[in-house]
């Protein structure tokens, strides 16, 4: 018996053996180690882990989790992004649905781009509201890893349903994405589980701009049909200008230091809505430069939470 033990232990310490097969068991979480390709192939993504960093690889650098980095980004937290990709991977192979294309195969066939588009879902509780989160990208890429699923994930812990938008470059093409998104969770509200009442729009730098447009211009702008639009805007770091007098309750946040987005362009939109009778406040926090995302660690940290308090107090 004794011999018997000692050989099972000594295979447990040669590689190539059930102990080596066991350290690539689905129990074992990833970490900062772990290569971004093995998340992004994953067979329990379905193909879809592609999306959950930039489809233009061009726009991050690192290839590890824990040397992920992103362009225009500050404050990216390792540990958060691990904890993104192992929350992801606990609902996939639990076989909990939380990615879903928005457009057809015909439509992704006449147009290739929107293969890189789709929602992840972030679920909270049942039949409860909504938000759709947009990470900045100038345009160009989507930085959701650190501007979009920190959000969702948090919102969810909240007991809100999440949703994470993968968009396509452009301003117009990325508008035309929200629009169908919005109307996408409209269309499947039962399959989904929420309540399309009095839902927001958040989003970061470009997102931002994406969900002061859609609530001011609304869905059938931008090739939808007419859809009811957001209870609330919640804005982080854009320098965004424009008031046209039908913007939706808004709520902004921006560092002193952020070198995109000037801050006291953000005060000036914010005093321009209140004075057409609209709610509207904003955070500034000394000393942050752009894309600081939740914050945490910082003087922004809980921003999140008084931006949800903002969007509560416009829920009829």
């Amino acid at each position: 018996m004794k011999y018997l033990l000692w050989l099972v232990c000594l295979a447990m310490l040669l590689p190539g053996t059930v102990a080596s097969a066991c350290a690539e068991d689905s129990s074992v979480a990833w970490d900062e180690e772990t290569r971004i390709d093995e998340i992004k192939t994953y067979p329990g993504f379905d193909g879809w882990g592609r999306l959950i960093f930039p489809a233009d690889e061009g726009y991050y650098s690192g290839n590890t989790l824990g040397q992920l980095r992103l362009t225009w980004y500050s404050n990216i937290q390792p540990s958060k992004t691990v904890e993104i990709v192992n929350w992801m991977r606990q609902k996939a192979d639990a076989g909990e649905k939380i990615f879903f294309d928005i457009y057809s195969e015909q439509e992704k066939a006449a147009d290739p781009a929107k293969k890189d588009t789709g929602l992840f879902f972030f679920k909270g509780t049942p039949c409860g509201k909504f938000a759709i989160c947009n990470a900045g990208g100038g345009f160009a890429y989507v930085g959701a890893m650190h501007d979009s699923f920190p959000h969702a994930l948090e919102l969810s812990r909240l007991g809100y349903n999440a949703f994470v938008l993968i968009y396509r470059p452009g301003a117009q093409t990325a508008c035309e994405d929200l629009a169908r998104a919005i109307a996408f969770i409209h269309e499947h509200a039962d399959e989904l589980e929420v309540d399309v009442s009095d839902y927001s729009l958040w989003g970061g730098s470009a997102g931002a701009r994406m969900a002061a447009w859609l609530g001011s211009y609304g869905t059938e702008a931008f090739g939808e049909k007419a859809y009811p639009g957001p209870a609330a805007v919640i804005m982080q770091y854009t320098g965004l200008s424009e008031v046209y007098g039908n913007e939706p309750p808004t709520y902004n946040c921006v560092g002193t230091n952020d070198g995109i987005a000037n801050y006291h362009i953000m005060e000036r939109r914010i005093e321009a809505i209140r004075a057409n009778g609209t709610d509207a406040m904003i955070e500034v926090f000394p000393g942050l430069s752009h894309g600081f995302g939740l914050g945490t660690g910082t003087v922004a940290e809980g921003w999140l939470n008084n931006a949800v308090m903002f969007w509560e107090k416009h829920m009829k």
